[in-house]
């Protein structure tokens, strides 16, 4: 897929939001954009930082595109929020905080994951969660978008705190599920777990039958070529390939385990995860003006 798409999901009544979703192909990310139709006031949820993983090179063509479309929506933007800390893309939320003074967030269990990374990139004196986010996100906590809000769920299993965003009748559901047809996501990185990624699923499954749920990347099938990002928890439930009612918790543990052991590492993720735990900051310039990252060797 080459495309990059951008759809809306409009409002379905009272306390729902607007989404508009833009694909970025290069890493089969979905960016959000969620609105509130009354105020237009809008969160901008797990946008990307375009990075080339041969040359190193950064850029903002991902980033810009989502601006674009609140400026041409008329939106004001109030919140940036990220699900994880993306080993996929870098994160663009330092960029846009800067660009539009919104504050940024993410969940709090950031500063567990900091530690295992840490040790992983031998960098005992970096990733400062309180110092790169403006709010750190606990199970439970509310996050204001015009008269709408947006209550954080726990989702570990992709990662140990990744969070789940519900704004009325969308959910925002990052690297748990994909399309129906593609099923979940790996949790086979530092932290992550079959067992609880299937709980997570399961909670968010519990949702009412028209709850929309987005999820964070598509990569599409041998049927499909189209990108989508967009299905109810009723179509979850009726013909997810890895979820759907009627599959056993065990049954989904071992059929994840066997797919993710087949699975090489993102070809972005050592570059990511340093940029992402900072926030989506580069590592501060050294005496020669540039950025250096630091990669391990033999750990993976």
């Amino acid at each position: 897929m080459t495309d990059a798409p951008i759809r809306k999901s409009p409002s379905t009544g009272a306390g729902s939001p607007d989404v508009w979703g833009l694909y970025e192909p290069d890493t089969g990310s979905i960016q959000y954009v969620c609105a509130c139709p009354e105020t237009k006031q809008a969160a901008l949820i797990d946008v990307v930082r375009d990075f080339d993983p041969q040359s190193f090179a950064t850029g903002t063509k991902a980033m810009d595109r989502v601006l674009d479309l609140v400026a041409r929506e008329g939106l004001e933007v109030v919140q940036i929020l990220d699900t994880h800390p993306h080993a996929d893309h870098l994160m663009a939320s330092a960029l846009l905080a800067e660009r539009t003074g919104a504050p940024t967030a993410i969940g709090e269990k950031v500063r567990e994951i900091a530690e295992l990374w840490r040790d992983l990139y031998h960098l005992p004196d970096a990733f400062d969660a309180e110092q790169d986010f403006d709010r750190l996100l606990a199970d439970g906590d509310e996050v204001r978008i015009g008269k709408l809000t947006a209550r954080v769920a726990l989702s570990p299993g992709h990662t140990l705190g990744s969070i789940t965003y519900h704004v009325g009748d969308a959910s925002f559901v990052h690297d748990t599920l994909m399309m129906p047809d593609m099923g979940s996501s790996r949790c086979d990185f530092p932290g992550g777990s079959a067992a609880e990624l299937w709980d997570s699923i399961r909670a968010i499954l519990d949702r009412p039958g028209e709850t929309r749920l987005f999820i964070g990347h598509d990569y599409g099938t041998e049927e499909r070529d189209e990108p989508a990002w967009e299905a109810t928890v009723a179509e979850h439930r009726a013909r997810n390939k890895h979820v759907r009612d009627g599959i056993t918790k065990a049954e989904f543990v071992e059929t994840r385990e066997e797919r993710d052991a087949t699975l090489g590492l993102p070809d972005r993720m050592l570059a990511a995860l340093q940029i992402n735990l900072r926030g989506g900051r580069l590592p501060e310039a050294e005496s020669d003006g540039h950025h250096y990252l630091k990669m391990p060797v033999d750990r993976f």
